[in-house]
């Protein structure tokens, strides 16, 4: 049984039902719990109103294709680490699911041991994204301090230390504005002036885009709109 996420919940989006089967009994007999939908509609369903931990997205899905589901996913916001099951393995395919936002495309007929390092990986992913927070369509990713696009495009942007805690401050109560003074002794060193804080911001709009943070006249500084 696997140490790196025994509680692991797992959607298998995959209409074969003996692959079905035998997946589900694989991943239970490595500690995940693992949820299957039989079509891409059902797929969309549960991964819109569910919680999970990685996806498993087979691409020839009757209702609605593998991909279009991801696709569907990522322009809800739905981040959660995807791996593509399927037996095209064309480098055009390749680069269509990984285009479509999945982290990972495995080819049928693939290997056991293989399948599961992958899945792990994408646990671990999962791992990050929980170490995360949004800023707006983005998330801001603590430990490796980049910003990202929540539907895994575009360029990431890294953060030096100040301005990640900075923004960290800001995207932890989205809601709350905060005067300079409370950034200040938060965030930076007690040589530091007010002066600082406004420094950071625009170094941090600049990297980001103005709207990123929102400058409240009189009062102080609160995350952006998205």
């Amino acid at each position: 049984m696997t140490d790196i996420h025994p509680t692991a919940e797992v959607l298998l989006v995959e209409d074969d039902h003996q692959l079905a089967a035998m997946l589900t009994a694989l991943l239970a007999e490595e500690g995940y719990r693992v949820e299957v939908a039989r079509d891409g509609q059902i797929g969309l369903h549960l991964g819109l109103t569910r919680r999970f931990d990685a996806l498993i997205i087979d691409r020839g899905l009757p209702v609605l294709e593998g991909l279009d589901l991801l696709r569907a996913l990522r322009s809800k916001g739905v981040g959660t680490p995807t791996l593509v099951l399927t037996a095209r393995g064309a480098v055009s395919d390749r680069v269509a699911g990984l285009d479509a936002g999945a982290e990972d495309y495995l080819v049928k007929p693939f290997e056991i041991p293989e399948l599961l390092a992958r899945i792990r990986a994408l646990l671990r992913r999962h791992t990050d994204i929980a170490s995360s927070l949004p800023v707006g369509g983005r998330r801001l990713f603590l430990a490796s301090r980049i910003v990202v696009d929540a539907a895994g495009a575009g360029e990431e942007v890294e953060l030096s230390d100040r301005e990640c805690a900075l923004l960290a401050l800001l995207a932890a109560a989205p809601d709350q504005v905060f005067t300079r003074p409370q950034l200040l002794e938060r965030v930076f060193d007690r040589a530091d002036t007010v002066g600082t804080v406004d420094t950071y911001v625009h170094y941090l709009r600049r990297k980001l885009g103005r709207e990123v943070i929102r400058t409240v006249h009189g009062v102080g500084y609160r995350l952006g709109a998205p």
